[in-house]
């Protein structure tokens, strides 16, 4: 490996040892990537008069969410064909995580120990049952239901992933309780996409416009916070955690845009003209 790829291998080495500056400029430019993306879906405003504006608005989530699923779907099957022993990212998976745990300052890590309870699943639980409830009591079956959908989807899937492809976690993880199960795809970064995801979703639903693009970002930062933190505490590997994204992400896609869809048919779709 070292004499095929020693570019790739001194890559992750620095990353590995500038783990925190790694997290910020991926974390930077995540935030720049959804900026633009909400800013496009944005572009043209949405009337509830002019049908063309709508049906022109669905087609825009429309074909968004089909490239989110189909580009995640992609990267997921990309590293679940890489993780075997004998295959190239194995190595490259222990290289990074155990240069992390040899520079990552401690009080790094400490702070990482409280983020990652964030997507513990009983946080998310919790998030769940709340959310679920307070829709209920603003008479928004619809929201409700696609909201339980979302996290009741992922919470059977994430686990039928994991038995499928049983990768054995990291040894060490930084003085942290031992948690059984396997490794990929991770949970904490799969569930966190999909319900601060669907958060952000059934909250601009309900706030002015100009709230939108702030809750979109703050669930991005927090489940991308969350799910590097599993790197850093070493629950996971980073391609654990990279396809815990891709699957998370593929399915609240899958979710967001049905809803959408529906949405439109049964709130947007231009009346019949009078005859």
């Amino acid at each position: 490996m070292e004499a095929e790829y020693p570019a790739l291998l001194a890559a992750v080495d620095l990353a590995g040892q500038h783990a925190l500056g790694s997290f910020m400029v991926c974390l930077i430019l995540l935030l720049l990537a959804v900026g633009i993306v909400v800013w496009l879906l944005h572009r043209y405003p949405v009337q509830a008069a002019a049908g063309h504006h709508s049906l022109r608005y669905l087609i825009a989530r429309l074909i968004m969410g089909f490239v989110v699923i189909v580009g995640c779907a992609a990267l997921f099957a990309g590293l679940a064909d890489e993780i075997e022993m004998d295959e190239d990212l194995a190595p490259l998976d222990d290289r990074f995580t155990q240069t992390i745990a040899s520079k990552t300052p401690a009080a790094a890590v400490g702070i990482f120990r409280y983020i990652t309870h964030l997507g513990d699943p009983w946080m998310l639980t919790t998030v769940g049952v709340v959310v679920a409830v307070v829709l209920l009591l603003r008479r928004q079956p619809w929201l409700a239901g696609g909201w339980a959908i979302a996290l009741i989807g992922n919470a059977l899937l994430n686990p039928t992933l994991k038995s499928v492809f049983e990768r054995t976690r990291p040894l060490d993880m930084q003085g942290m309780p031992f948690t059984d199960g396997w490794s990929f795809p991770s949970g904490h970064a799969s569930g966190a996409a999909v319900t601060y995801g669907m958060l952000a979703y059934v909250l601009i639903r309900n706030v002015p416009h100009r709230w939108h693009l702030p809750i979109i970002l703050l669930a991005a930062a927090l489940a991308f916070s969350i799910g590097w933190s599993r790197i850093f505490l070493q629950y996971h590997f980073g391609s654990d955690v990279l396809a815990g994204f891709a699957s998370g992400s593929a399915w609240l896609a899958i979710c967001i845009t049905t809803m959408e869809a529906l949405r439109w048919q049964h709130a947007w779709q231009p009346k019949a003209s009078k005859a």
